[in-house]
């Protein structure tokens, strides 16, 4: 996944859940590495950063 579509998907997820969004992508990643989809784990690990990224310092 590109950087530009990371930004809009983490954006979107932050935009619905808040500061749930990490939660919910973090799931996401785990059922996707143990499912073996390693690509699909990475592009959702991508999101989680940005999304910790939009929440800024002292958030996590």
């Amino acid at each position: 996944m590109d950087t530009i579509r990371t930004a809009e998907y983490a954006r979107a997820l932050y935009s619905a859940h808040g500061d749930k969004a990490e939660a919910e992508v973090a799931q996401k990643m785990r059922r996707c590495q143990k499912a073996g989809k390693t690509a699909e784990a990475e592009d959702w690990k991508s999101v989680r950063q940005m999304i910790l990224s939009l929440r800024g310092p002292n958030q996590s």
